[in-house]
């Protein structure tokens, strides 16, 4: 399934002339497992350059497309979580393998706190300021919500009226031989020039010069006990854990470096 994202009701107030404000989002929506040890400060991920592969093939999370992606592995059975990236002159391309036995959602809208549900998600600072990063989630039925992230915890601020311009999703579900759910994989292409309205200062090249890195860190929500109990039971896991009841802590933010090969 493959979707250019739909405009929320904010965003269409906002071309209309009416001013929405940053909405705040609970601390607590995105709780994170405080019991695990920090990453080392060293820890990173490696960006490569897609090669001959066509952005069909990316978006339709085709393996062969993505074996030059490095592969980062967070969580546990049965909930493990896979992330790739990799970039090419026009822009950034995400990659995320859900392991779930019983996919949910049941939210449709654009924007909506999806992070109430299950989701993936990803947090990018190009500038590494800890401020008015990018948080881009996906839901197993392809609804996306993007926002700038104007600031972390424990005043968490965002700005869901913002959208990354020319932004594409994608989302196919797995099956087990007797047709089970056994994955779902959530795939994004974000154009360079849509980071720039964050805002970014000058300094950071679009696209990243080979050596740069920006932070990042990624994140998974799964709630076994689906809609009808959402909170009951529910596995919030960070790549790097943040020590906070939120994913919004710079501080636990790695580097997301990006190579020329």
């Amino acid at each position: 399934m493959f979707r250019q994202p739909l405009l929320c009701s904010a965003v269409l107030s906002l071309l209309a002339g009416t001013t929405v404000p940053a909405i705040a989002q609970s601390p607590a929506a995105t709780p994170a497992r405080s019991g695990q040890a920090p990453l080392p400060a060293g820890a990173h991920y490696t960006v490569h350059k897609a090669t001959a592969a066509a952005q069909a093939a990316l978006l339709a999370a085709d393996d062969r497309a993505w074996s030059g992606a490095e592969v980062l592995t967070w969580g546990t059975a049965p909930y493990e979580t896979r992330l790739r990236a990799l970039w090419a002159p026009e822009g950034l391309y995400l990659r995320w393998d859900a392991d779930d036995t019983a996919p949910w959602a049941t939210m449709t809208q654009r924007d909506e706190h999806l992070w109430d549900e299950e989701v993936v998600e990803i947090f990018l600072d190009p500038a590494r300021a800890g401020e008015d990063y990018w948080e881009l989630e996906i839901s197993p039925t392809n609804v996306v919500c993007d926002v700038r992230m104007a600031a972390p915890h424990p005043t968490v601020t965002s700005d869901l009226t913002w959208n990354h311009e020319g932004l594409k999703t994608a989302v196919r579900h797995e099956k087990n031989a007797d047709g089970s759910p056994k994955r779902w994989i959530a795939t994004a292409f974000a154009p360079w020039p849509g980071f720039r309205s964050l805002p970014l200062p000058e300094r950071v090249a679009l696209p990243p010069a080979a050596g740069e890195a920006w932070g990042f860190n990624a994140f998974r929500i799964e709630r076994p006990n689906g809609p009808a109990r959402p909170k009951d039971g529910a596995v919030s896991r960070a790549w790097s854990p943040t020590g906070a009841p939120s994913f919004h802590v710079p501080a636990a933010f790695r580097k997301f470096v990006f190579s020329d090969k």
